[in-house]
C-alpha cells in the first residue's frame, strides 16, 4: 500500500474519505462535498441511523456532480476524546471498506478541528490505522481470481502542513513494518519456516543495524541447554538459538565500558508443536504452526527498534525448536538439566515451551545482565479459557514494570491482564525425583503454574514480565487495524513500552 501526504486540493476520481462530527456535524470538507453535491451528505445522513458516533461509516455511491466514484462518510465522534487508537481504527476501518471496493485510489481528507489532537497528528495515525489494515497474505494463492483481490493501490492524505504529518508517519511506518514482519513469519507454514529457515528470516534485520548471532546444537549443548534439547530430539530439524542486538544508546556505558545494559525480550519460537510423545488431537494441530508466536514478535519488535533509530540497547532472543514424536523423541517421565543446573522431570511433553524458554532466560541473564526482560509465549490454553482472544495473561516479579507494559498496551490495543504468583503456586510443581516438574499435574491455574516455573529461573534482582500470547497472536476475525490472522501481538506493545521508558 502506497501511502503519500499532500497539501488539502480533492482529486477528480477515485474515493474519498471525509469525518462527520456527533451530532450529524459535517466537518469543513464534509461540509464542502456536501456543497459540491447539492446536499447529497445531508440527504444521506437524514435517510438512515447514521449520527457520526465513533467508527461508524456511511458510503454514497457515485456522487452528484463529481467524478470520484464514491465518498465515506466516517463518524469521528468527539475529537477531544479521540485517542490514538481511536484514529488508527478509523483509519483501518476507513481502509477495510475501501479495500472490499474497486477503487486503486483513495484519498482522506482531514481537517484541523477543535479539540483534540492537531491534523497532522491525525492524519498520521489515519494512515498508520490504514495501512496495519492492508496487510495480506497471499502468496501461495495461485488461482485467485482478480475480482477477488483487493484493488486498492494508493491512499493520499490530505492534510494542511503534510510536510509534518508525513514526519509523523514515518515512525508509525517503521513500526507496521515490524508488525508485518511478525505476521509473515507467524502466518508461514511449518514445512517453508522451521527453525533455520527463520533465523535466515531474521538475519535480514542486520541490513538495519541489527547483529544477528546463531547458536546452533553443539554449542547448546556445551552450554548445558538440556531443557531446550530435549524438547528438540525428536525433530530432524536442528534447533537454534537466534540472538539479536540492536545498540541505539549512543554514548551508553556500563560497568565494563562496553554498550550500556540492554532491555531483554525472549521469545518461545516452536515452530511447529504436535505435543511430543504428549500428541495434541488431530483436530485443529494445523494451528501449531504458529507456537513461534513469541518468538515472531521479538524478531518483530527488533525490526521495529532498528527500523525507527531507536535510542535504546535491546536483544531479542529466541529458542528456536520442532516438537515431534519420533523415535529419538522426548519421553514423559524423563528428567532433563537446564542450563541453570536445576534438573526438571518433563510428565508431559506438550508443556515444551516453558523448557525451551527456561534455557534462553537463563542464557539471556547469564551473557547480558539486562535491565529487564519480557518473555513472550504462546504458552497455554490455559489462558484461553481464563481471558479468551482478547487480551494477554501478564505475570511479573516487579510492579512497576507490569504498570508500564500494562500502560502501552491499552496505548496500542494490545490489552494485558495481570495474574497473580506467589508460593502457594509454586509448591505445585515441586517434585519427588527431580528439583521441579513442568506440569502441576492439576487442572487449576495451568497459566500461573506456567510462569511459576518460568520464574524459578530469574535471578533475584532482574525485573521480569511473562507474557502468555497464546489466545492473541493469532485471530479468527477481522479487527479495524488487524485483518484475520497473525496479528503481530506484542511488537507495538514493546516498540511503545521502550520508547516511553527507555529511549534516551
Amino acid at each position: 500500500m502506497n501511502i503519500s501526504f499532500a497539501a488539502p486540493s480533492v482529486p477528480t476520481s477515485g474515493a474519498l474519505v471525509v469525518g462527520v462530527l456527533e451530532g450529524k456535524k459535517l466537518t469543513p470538507s464534509a461540509a464542502s462535498l456536501n456543497k459540491q453535491t447539492d446536499g447529497a451528505l445531508e440527504r444521506a445522513i437524514a435517510t438512515g441511523s447514521f449520527a457520526g458516533k465513533k467508527g461508524e461509516i456511511l458510503e454514497i455511491i457515485a456522487p452528484a456532480n463529481l467524478q470520484n466514484s464514491r465518498i465515506l462518510l466516517v463518524g469521528i465522534g468527539e475529537p477531544g476524546k479521540l485517542s490514538e487508537k481511536d484514529l488508527e481504527d478509523l483509519g483501518g476501518s476507513a481502509a477495510a471498506r475501501l479495500l472490499a471496493g474497486g477503487d486503486e485510489k483513495a484519498a482522506f481528507l482531514v481537517d484541523k478541528l477543535r479539540g483534540g489532537k492537531s491534523a497532522q497528528e491525525r492524519a498520521a495515525h489515519y494512515a498508520f490505522g490504514a495501512l496495519l489494515r492492508s496487510y495480506r497474505f497471499d502468496k501461495y494463492k495461485t488461482k485467485e481470481k482478480p475480482e477477488k483481490k483487493p484493488k486498492l493501490k494508493e491512499i493520499k492524505v490530505l492534510v494542511e502542513d503534510a510536510a509534518t504529518a508525513k514526519r509523523l508517519f514515518q515512525k508509525l511506518e517503521k513500526i507496521a513494518e515490524g508488525v508485518f514482519f511478525t505476521r509473515n513469519l507467524v502466518t508461514e507454514p511449518a514445512n517453508v519456516l522451521f527453525p533455520k529457515s527463520l533465523v535466515a528470516e531474521a538475519k535480514k534485520l542486520t541490513k538495519l543495524g541489527v547483529k544477528v548471532t546463531v547458536l546452533g546444537e553443539k554449542e547448546m549443548k556445551k552450554l548445558g541447554m538440556g531443557a531446550l534439547l530435549g524438547v528438540a530430539q525428536g525433530s530432524a530439524q536442528e534447533p537454534q538459538l537466534l540472538i539479536m542486538e540492536w545498540q541505539g544508546a549512543a554514548g551508553a556505558k556500563d560497568a565494563k565500558g562496553k554498550g550500556g545494559a540492554p532491555v531483554a525480550f525472549v521469545g518461545k519460537g516452536v515452530t511447529f508443536d504436535t505435543g511430543g510423545i504428549s500428541l495434541k488431537p488431530a483436530a485443529g494441530m494445523e494451528d501449531m504452526k504458529w507456537d513461534m508466536g513469541g518468538a515472531g514478535a521479538v524478531v518483530g519488535v527488533m525490526h521495529a527498534l532498528a527500523g525507527r533509530k531507536a535510542k535504546v540497547n535491546a536483544v531479542g532472543i529466541c529458542g528456536l525448536v520442532e516438537n515431534m514424536p519420533s523415535g529419538t523423541a522426548q519421553r514423559p517421565g524423563d528428567v532433563v538439566t537446564s542450563m541453570s543446573g536445576q534438573t526438571i522431570e518433563v510428565l508431559n511433553t506438550d508443556a515444551e515451551g516453558r523448557l525451551v524458554l527456561c534455557d534462553a532466560l537463563w542464557y539471556t541473564q547469564e551473557n547480558y545482565k539486562p535491565k529487564l526482560i519480557v518473555d513472550l509465549a504462546t504458552l497455554t490454553g490455559a489462558i484461553i479459557i481464563a481471558l479468551g482472544n482478547e487480551q494477554a495473561g501478564l505475570f511479573s516479579n516487579d510492579d512497576k514494570l507490569s504498570e508500564q507494559l500494562t500502560a502501552a498496551g491499552k496505548k496500542v490495543g494490545e490489552p494485558l491482564w495481570r495474574l497473580p504468583l506467589g508460593p502457594e503456586y509454586d509448591k505445585a510443581i515441586d517434585c519427588d525425583v527431580a528439583d521441579m516438574k513442568n506440569i502441576s499435574g492439576g487442572r487449576g491455574a495451568g497459566s500461573i503454574t506456567a510462569a511459576q516455573f518460568l520464574q524459578r529461573f530469574i535471578k533475584e534482582g532482574t525485573p521480569w514480565a511473562h507474557l502468555d500470547i497464546a489466545g492473541v497472536a493469532w485471530s479468527t476475525k477481522d479487527k479495524p487495524t488487524v485483518p484475520k490472522g497473525g496479528t503481530g501481538y506484542g511488537v507495538r506493545l514493546l516498540d511503545a513500552f521502550v520508547a516511553e521508558h527507555y529511549e534516551k
